[in-house]
């Protein structure tokens, strides 16, 4: 249901601007599509989560500036931002705080050495750079269509297929074995 939710902006985005062919009331939508996201996770899991926050105000700032100064370059680095924003956010968490996000999300179900997780936390924030640069290249080397094409379909192909290397690097590593044996007692 998260998932869903958290698709809902980008949805909302992709369906304006290919129903008008307008990036500015697309742009709208997509502020819209944020701040109903907003109010049903405060409904549905009475809060909001950091990650949530965090976008929506990413969205406004950007979205607010290419409506304001009619300029659509705000929004095409939205997911540029994002991205480096969790990319530095796992590195800065790693470096300076000592904690490993990833191993905090995920270290309940899975049990790997602190130098697996490690590994993990900078392939992940890698992963986020390199996003947000390809998001850059398509911005400005194709036209807007083709841009808002590979925000709905891109986007989501990239976490995948990072989903995929991380899935084949803990199962390459013996380390997948663990989340089964956990699945299973759990279950």
């Amino acid at each position: 249901m998260q998932q869903l939710i958290d698709f809902m902006p980008i949805l909302a985005f992709v369906s304006v601007f290919f129903l008008f062919d307008d990036i500015y009331l697309a742009t709208i939508a997509l502020m819209v599509g944020a701040g109903c996201q907003i109010l049903i996770e405060k409904l549905f899991f009475k809060n909001v989560r950091g990650v949530t926050k965090a976008i929506f105000a990413v969205i406004i700032i950007s979205g607010g500036l290419t409506i304001a100064l009619q300029n659509d370059v705000f929004i095409k680095w939205k997911p540029t931002v994002v991205n480096w924003l969790f990319g530095f956010v796992l590195v800065f968490s790693s470096v300076l705080l000592k904690e490993n996000l990833l191993k905090r999300m995920g270290g309940k179900m899975l049990h790997l050495e602190d130098e697996i997780w490690m590994r993990l936390n900078y392939g992940w924030s890698a992963g986020f750079i390199l996003a947000g640069l390809l998001n850059l290249v398509v911005a400005y080397t194709f036209s807007t269509e083709i841009w808002v094409t590979y925000k709905f379909v891109g986007g989501p192909l990239i976490s995948l297929l990072y989903v995929a290397i991380t899935i084949g690097y803990l199962a390459r590593g013996g380390y997948l074995s663990q989340l089964e044996k956990h699945e299973k007692k759990d279950g």
